[in-house]
């Protein structure tokens, strides 16, 4: 059995399994819907019903609040059809966002290196071609872990049956722990994606300043990479933050391509070398390093930026200091699993007439 939802005020129209959130069915079928965290903790999938019925699904109460449930909103990553419905969403998509729909692919494992001391490398091969852009990320399904877990792909998009991920072990973490220590070349994962709309606006002929921290490279790799091959001439640069040297991994990529392309600049920060790293370049904070090779002026530029909260916090502060608009600053969020699981959320049902 299956519902149709139509999304108001654009009018598209899909179809809903039964059992299936509002939220897989619209990415499947290519309409997009806002969403950030995917499983009922950030309210960004939030939409009001004016016709039809359904389950409210594991909606946290702080994400929908008992008011709001009154008034007949849902949250679409959470909400099940129970009937045909309208819907009525705050759809706001950039004119540079393709929109490739959600597919279900089987990667097998064709590689898995250190990248760092808490980082690893992991390529797989796709049964068939994933359509992607540049910066957008997929799930994961993994044995004897409970739900899907996010990573960002790090290959460009002309690599179509390839997926490069860059992979952080978080102490305690079900799924980083599985990759990082019980995951073997040859082995099948499920790959479920492209999702989200971190991208770059190439409609804007604007320099662009990537800002990355950590496992947060990935993005940034791939969006650089596609930049680079398809040419053009407008100045790129890459600000990357580590703590040493031996974080700072994929180093010698992009010293390489600093050198091969006369448009893109490789500028890497160090804000705790150890004494054997003998670094000679910045030392000092990602957003610091940005501060000084830009002179504090940062206007005529897009900004994208990815890694830890703090980072990216204190990245945003100095860009808007240096006189860049909140309009040009884009940035890669993620809520995990972990956040407001202390909560317990409830089911339950509505309608709406």
């Amino acid at each position: 059995m299956s519902y149709e939802v139509t999304v108001e005020p654009t009018g598209d129209v899909i179809e809903v399994e039964e059992g299936q959130t509002i939220l897989d069915a619209a990415l499947r079928q290519g309409v997009w819907l806002p969403f950030a965290c995917g499983h009922g903790t950030c309210a960004t999938c939030k939409v009001q019903v004016l016709e039809g019925e359904g389950d409210l699904g594991n909606a946290s109460p702080f994400a929908l609040m008992d008011m709001e449930r009154e008034e007949g909103k849902v949250l679409a990553c959470c909400c099940t059809p129970e009937s045909d419905m309208v819907i009525e969403a705050d759809i706001d998509v950039d004119d540079d966002f393709a929109g490739y729909p959600v597919e279900d692919f089987i990667g097998t494992v064709t590689e898995i290196s250190d990248l760092s001391p808490t980082i690893k490398g992991i390529l797989f091969e796709l049964d068939k071609p994933m359509a992607f852009q540049a910066g957008q990320y997929i799930n994961l399904k993994l044995p004897g872990v409970e739900g899907s877990r996010a990573f960002s792909i790090a290959n460009k998009p002309s690599d179509a049956t390839t997926l490069e991920l860059h992979v952080r072990l978080v102490p305690g973490g079900a799924g980083t722990t599985y990759l990082h220590q019980q995951l073997e070349v040859g082995d099948t994962l499920d790959v479920s994606g492209p999702y989200g709309q971190f991208f770059v606006r190439k409609s804007d002929d604007q320099g662009v300043i990537f800002i990355a921290g950590g496992s947060g490279l990935s993005s940034p790799q791939s969006m650089i990479l596609d930049l680079l091959e398809e040419g053009g001439s407008r100045p790129i640069t890459l600000l990357q933050g580590a703590r040493n040297v031996a974080e700072l991994y994929n180093r010698t990529l992009f010293e390489n391509l600093d050198r091969e392309f006369a448009n893109f600049t490789y500028v890497p920060a160090l804000n705790a070398p150890e004494e054997g790293d003998d670094w000679q370049g910045f030392t000092g904070f990602v957003h610091e390093a940005a501060q000084a090779h830009f002179n504090g002026r940062f206007d005529g530029n897009k900004a994208y930026l990815c890694g830890p909260p703090p980072m990216i916090d204190a990245a945003i502060t100095t860009l808007m200091q240096g006189r860049l608009f909140e309009r040009d600053i884009h940035m890669e969020r993620f809520v995990t699993a972990a956040d407001g699981a202390e909560e317990q959320n409830r089911s339950a049902l509505f309608k709406r007439i």
